[in-house]
């Protein structure tokens, strides 16, 4: 019963919204580095950032640069300090393999996910992010998103960042593109008809929603 939820939501969401083609981003260096600018604030802030970011957005212009000069370029995505650190201890890890993204993607995705979570300002939500769309490993992103629209429809999904993430992906098949439109289409839904004050004309999951609002 609950495969058939999980899948029929995302069925739904394909059919209504199309593919997303995610991560935003050029290429997968460029793609985690705005994961963790993303971190407490919207796209449009991490896009300003990005921009003035880009012309140094090589491995080797990020390791030389000081820090205190790359938080003063992705000022615009706020808590700039933090992040700029935060950037220069996942470098430093990105470092011990040669800054090489196909050498990380062999791999297991559980000493990955690891090794990710010990880095300084590397928590499971951007962990999961990283392994999905720059390492390509099937992994289910629990953010904001995900938890309003699965308590609306009526889940109790855990609490506990893994245990909801385990909770899904049990009843899904291990399929990369899945889970990789799957999370890009939570926050697109999230953001045009599940928001705080939620548009339920129109949703496509009004119909398998119990549109629990407290």
């Amino acid at each position: 019963m609950m495969q058939q939820s999980f899948q029929s939501i995302y069925e739904r969401l394909y059919d209504y919204y199309g593919p997303q083609n995610w991560w935003p981003a050029d290429t997968p260096f460029e793609m985690m580095i705005g994961s963790i600018l993303v971190q407490n604030t919207n796209w449009r802030n991490v896009d300003k950032a990005l921009s003035q970011l880009r012309p140094h957005l090589k491995p080797e212009l990020i390791h030389e640069m000081p820090v205190d000069e790359l938080a003063q370029i992705i000022r615009s995505s706020g808590y700039f300090n933090i992040k700029a650190k935060r950037i220069k201890a996942f470098m430093n890890w990105f470092k011990l393999y040669n800054d090489d993204v196909g050498e990380i993607k062999k791999k297991d995705k559980k000493q990955l996910r690891y090794e990710l979570l010990k880095i300084n300002g590397i928590g499971r939500e951007t962990a999961d992010v990283i392994l999905l769309y720059a390492f390509d490993k099937a992994i289910f992103v629990v953010d904001a998103y995900a938890r309003r629209i699965f308590y609306r429809i009526g889940f109790d999904m855990p609490a506990a960042y893994d245990g909801f993430r385990m909770e899904v992906e049990k009843e899904l098949p291990n399929d990369l593109e899945l889970f990789n439109e799957y999370h890009a289409l939570l926050v697109q839904h999230g953001k045009n008809h599940c928001k705080s004050s939620p548009l339920c004309n129109g949703c496509p999951l009004n119909a398998i929603c119990e549109q629990r609002l407290t």
